[in-house]
């Protein structure tokens, strides 16, 4: 079994989905998508002295509007 190259990680190739100031909502959002299948990362921009800013959830372009729909059904709960 010849191993494959990893898949470069490009800006391009992801999408926000989902963006909140308290970082534990997101790390729930991310679970709820990893459980359906969505491969997901969550690019914290939470300044840890003085607790202000966002932490973004990301997936691929091709898994947005599903992840989307998910998101939404999350919400309206």
């Amino acid at each position: 079994m010849t191993p494959q190259p990893l898949q470069k990680m490009s800006k391009d190739n992801w999408v926000k989905v989902f963006s909140s100031s308290k970082s534990y909502l997101v790390e729930i959002t991310k679970g709820v998508l990893e459980e359906e299948g969505i491969e997901s990362v969550i690019i914290n921009q939470i300044d840890s002295a003085y607790l202000f800013g966002e932490s973004d959830l990301f997936v691929k372009n091709e898994d947005a509007l599903t992840a989307l729909q998910i998101i939404s059904q999350i919400e309206s709960e």
